[in-house]
């Protein structure tokens, strides 16, 4: 067994506890950010100005819904103490790629620049965000697995960890930082290989959904609907959709 004994707190401000989870966060919105600027100086189709607005409108849609649905699907705990949902925890993968996702192409429609495009160029970025974000989901002891006995289990022991303690569990997170550098891996192969725009990102959300569905049944967590869990449901929900949309709109690009 694998125990992560390490203190979920990087440090304190006062009376203000900043936990790693919050800076890995804002370490892969960075990545994002800095991964499009990159795409801007190789000569995209953008300018500074579209990916700083694109941030100042997706990072707060992001966490908007992020929140939303972390709060749906923990009504019962929140309604306890509605005052908790104001606070920092709390938030979904999903709900922070696809509110973010709504947010620039509220934005797109106003910016001057293709969504679709916008999109492909982003894909890769987010993936790889996902996959620094997990790093502090797994220091934080957060989107753990349910209890193993397999010699790769991780067991928590400081007393500020999310997770169980004492207990062996599957390390999710770790499993999913793998998943996303291995997506990471494919959506670079892809590019420049499918049309029309907007679909590598389509081939991104659906290689992740098909991993959340999955991933799912190894994660703690409390059900949502027909015995799933949340990001189980709506990964089903965006694998039809995607699905749907690759076979009847994605076609290889041919040389």
């Amino acid at each position: 067994m694998i125990t992560i004994s390490m203190d979920p707190v990087a440090f304190t401000i006062g009376a203000v506890s900043v936990r790693w989870y919050g800076i890995m966060v804002a370490l892969a919105i960075l990545v994002i950010i800095l991964w499009m600027v990159r795409e801007v100086r190789k000569g995209a189709q953008l300018s500074y100005d579209n990916i700083i607005t694109a941030a100042l409108v997706g990072i707060p849609s992001g966490v908007v819904v992020s929140k939303l649905l972390h709060v749906i699907d923990r009504w019962d705990y929140y309604l306890q103490d509605p005052g908790l949902i104001v606070s920092g925890a709390g938030l979904t993968i999903y709900g922070a790629v696809l509110g973010a996702v709504l947010g620039i192409w509220v934005y797109s429609r106003f910016g001057g620049f293709k969504f679709g495009y916008f999109a492909d160029l982003l894909a890769p970025a987010v993936i790889l965000a996902q996959a620094v974000g997990r790093v502090g989901c797994t220091i934080n002891g957060c989107c753990y697995g349910v209890a193993t006995s397999l010699p790769w289990g991780v067991v928590y022991t400081h007393p500020d960890s999310y997770a169980p303690l004492g207990i062996a569990v599957h390390p999710t997170q770790i499993y999913e930082i793998i998943v996303c550098l291995i997506i990471f891996g494919v959506l670079l192969w892809l590019r420049g290989r499918l049309e029309p725009e907007g679909s590598l990102f389509l081939v991104y959300l659906t290689l992740y959904s098909l991993w959340r569905v999955g991933v799912g049944f190894l994660r703690a967590g409390t059900p949502f609907l027909f015995g799933l869990h949340q990001a189980q449901v709506i990964g089903i929900i965006v694998l039809a959709v995607t699905l749907l949309l690759l076979i009847r709109r994605t076609r290889w690009l041919k040389a």
